[in-house]
């Protein structure tokens, strides 16, 4: 209702953030070599220069989307907006000096660099309250609704609207679901009449959307009703709170004009996903290619120092159970898994996870890397793989899944990863069970900002080694 108008906001105001920034690239240009600054050594040509227009788009784009420029809501005050707006366009500008350093182009003038960032903090400022502007007179013309129903869910779902009139919504009232329904006093709507009164009602009122809030044994003798305002044009909304118990979030998908109703808990942005994924694959073959004699010394290191190979393979549980090869440098010595069982005893955590602070399994330097995390390394091959993510649920052995309780079981329904919010926060010194609830967490509060908040505390997370053993 209310999401697809934020929708567009978004895809206009996206379009116009990049066209103002290349607009502000032009004019930085100019001010910089011919206005204010011209007194200044004059820049090279402006050719030189329009190549970075191609590195502003991308760039303007994730940082936009990873600073939650375009989360649009009426609620959300024009200030915090700008906030973000501000803080997307820092991002950006340091990466475009970052490009600058790494091409070597030192013909740039920092000057015109930060001409620049300012030039277009100004103008995509100005259009951001353009679009406030506009979108506040596009909701003086309200939608007319009717809530159809007289239970909790009516109630709650008037509640909703009537609290937030800035959503361009104006509720006229309820229709009962039966010919004597009566609404609960503290509604400040009329009840307008009984579903059977819709033919009626439409005739005297103008109305835009009938929602339909009623029971499920109600929902099979709608099918006359809803024809009519099918007949009539008005739009019909039902609404679909009838597991109430159920933590998934709905939404309606379709196989070849299939309508299918959809509960999930997973994220289910389509394109965020993808920028995951294209995340995922940069950063894992980047580190691989530019680590590898990092991976030779340790491997040289650990074949030298024990018995047994560099590095170590065991199946772990993956994406909803898959099983797959899970790579890590081999940090205890090779007859380890034998020795196990003589160690239970000694779990030092809680739940079907086995960790031991003083395991005598441990080599002296598998010591060393396990503290710096660097026995974690060779995952980033099953990331290029794509049996992992850089940033998810750490994997579990299939053992360990065995014993989960049924609730903990969510935790597969995301794709693993290296480094998640469990490392970041203590790892080992933290309870099985709040373990499993940070997990959830992340999958409940996933977005592609949160990657990157993580991949930012794993850096303090590596460097201190709290709760590494």
């Amino acid at each position: 209702m209310v999401k697809n108008r934020f929708r567009i906001v978004a895809w206009l105001t996206y379009s116009a953030d990049l066209f103002l920034a290349a607009a502000s690239f032009y004019f930085a240009y100019w001010i910089r070599d011919v206005w204010i600054f011209s007194s200044f050594d004059r820049l090279v040509s402006l050719s030189s220069y329009q190549w970075l227009l191609f590195f502003i788009v991308p760039f303007w784009s994730l940082a936009f989307y990873y600073g939650g420029a375009y989360k649009f809501s009426y609620t959300l005050s024009p200030f915090k907006g700008i906030l973000r707006l501000w803080a997307a366009i820092a991002l950006g500008v340091v990466s475009l000096a970052a490009v600058i350093f790494i091409f070597k182009s030192l013909y740039f003038s920092r000057l015109f660099i930060i001409t620049f960032g300012a030039t277009n903090i100004v103008l995509a400022t100005a259009g951001r309250f353009f679009v406030w502007f506009v979108t506040r007179r596009y909701r003086q013309f309200p939608m007319n609704v009717v809530i159809a129903g007289d239970g909790r869910s009516a109630l709650r779902l008037a509640g909703i609207i009537e609290n937030h009139r800035n959503w361009g919504l104006n509720l006229l009232g309820f229709v009962s679901e039966e010919p004597d329904g009566t609404i609960d006093s503290l509604s400040r709507q009329p009840m307008l009449g009984s579903i059977k009164d819709i033919p009626e009602l439409i005739d005297r009122h103008i109305i835009d959307e009938v929602i339909f809030a009623v029971s499920q044994d109600r929902l099979s003798g709608l099918e006359d009703t809803l024809l009519l305002l099918e007949d009539e044009g008005i739009k019909t909304r039902i609404v679909l709170d009838i597991f109430p118990h159920m933590i998934a979030r709905i939404h309606i998908d379709e196989i070849d004009n299939v309508p299918l109703l959809t509960f999930t808990t997973i994220p289910t942005d389509e394109f965020a996903l993808f920028m995951k994924r294209v995340f995922d694959v940069a950063i894992s073959s980047a580190a691989l290619a530019v680590l590898s004699p990092v991976f030779a010394l340790l491997a040289f290191f650990i074949k030298t120092t024990s018995r047994g190979p560099a590095l170590f393979v065991q199946q772990r549980s993956g994406l909803n159970g898959r099983v797959f090869d899970f790579y890590k440098f081999r940090s205890m010595h090779h007859d380890a898994e034998k020795k196990k069982p003589a160690l239970l005893t000694s779990n030092e955590m809680d739940g079907p996870a086995f960790k031991m602070r003083r395991d005598p399994r441990i080599t002296a330097i598998g010591r060393i890397i396990r503290k710096t995390s660097m026995d974690e390394l060779p995952q980033l091959w099953n990331v290029l793989k794509g049996d992992m993510s850089i940033v998810g649920p750490r994997p579990p052995l299939p053992s360990e899944v065995a014993k989960y309780e049924r609730w903990q079981r969510r935790k597969l329904s995301m794709k693993p990863g290296i480094t998640c919010i469990w490392q970041v926060s203590g790892r080992n010194l933290i309870r099985f069970q709040d373990w499993i609830k940070l997990d959830l967490e992340y999958i409940d509060n996933w977005s592609l900002w949160l990657d990157v908040k993580i991949l930012f505390k794993t850096i303090p997370a590596i460097i201190t080694g709290r709760g590494a053993y």
